[in-house]
């Protein structure tokens, strides 16, 4: 595959009111490397909070963001655990300890994540922004969750490690690298394991780096994303997910290596 053809996209999760001054240091440290597309994960009740949504600075800067060529994507819309309780230790270990109980769909049953989805969608329409992508908090999704979001017009999903057409129900395996801010030592380990995924996949057709508002605390990680970003750009045409997925859709079945799936409930 040329060189032109490797796609990088760069994400921000948890994107709210809440969280905008992080979001947005973080924001204009990409900017410092290079003025590219960005995914923009938004959460329209953050936590249960709505805020000003026609009067805050947070929502006059996505706008701002969108007529640069970033996009936004629905990502949960509490980004809070409120599901059935964790059936078993690893699960317990995942949704209320690893993710802090922010996993919001990973406890839902279809009927529970399709009314969350409806939400997510009417919040876009009243704000008037598009949105093709859903990507769940901390990229937990229960069968259920599954089942609801194929009923729904989003074009991609992604979890930890592929990225999914869903109406085409084709995904491919592209990792994201994302860092931990819950200690020194977890940072400084996040850091190294994502140079060492990054020149593993180096000829991988997509890469993804995914941050969050709390990386934004930590300068060392701050510097080390604007680091490996001038490196990946070096090789990588940065672009939104949603272009990834519309170049993909495209491309023929073999060019990408792709896993087709069709069960009804979770996808492999």
């Amino acid at each position: 595959m040329a060189g032109s053809e490797r796609a990088l996209c760069v994400a921000i999760h948890d994107v709210a009111p809440a969280t905008w001054p992080l979001c947005e240091k973080l924001i204009d440290a990409i900017g410092q490397v290079a003025p590219i597309p960005l995914t923009l994960l938004v959460v329209p009740a953050y936590h249960h909070r709505c805020q000003g949504e026609h009067h805050n600075a947070c929502f006059a800067a996505l706008r701002q963001q969108m007529a640069q060529g970033s996009e936004l994507a629905l990502h949960g819309y509490t980004h809070l655990d409120e599901g059935r309780r964790p059936d078993c230790s690893w699960a317990y270990f995942w949704r209320q300890i690893y993710t802090q109980g922010e996993g919001e769909f990973a406890g839902l049953d279809v009927g529970q994540a399709r009314e969350r989805l409806g939400w997510g969608l009417e919040w876009f329409a009243r704000q008037g922004w598009p949105v093709d992508g859903f990507v769940a908090p901390a990229w937990l999704m229960s069968e259920g969750s599954w089942q609801a979001l194929q009923e729904f017009p989003f074009r991609y999903t992604t979890s930890f490690s592929r990225i999914y057409l869903l109406q085409q129900r084709r995904s491919l395996f592209a990792p994201s690298l994302v860092y931990s801010a819950r200690s020194g030592w977890g940072s400084a380990f996040s850091r190294s394991g994502n140079d060492a995924v990054a020149r593993i996949l180096r000829d991988a057709p997509l890469l993804r780096l995914g941050l969050h508002p709390r990386d934004a605390n930590r300068p060392s990680t701050v510097l080390h994303c604007q680091r490996l970003l001038e490196k990946l750009l070096q090789r990588r045409q940065a672009m939104t997910k949603s272009a990834f997925a519309s170049r993909w859709s495209a491309a023929p079945d073999d060019e990408y290596l792709s896993t087709k799936w069709w069960a009804a409930g979770k996808p492999v």
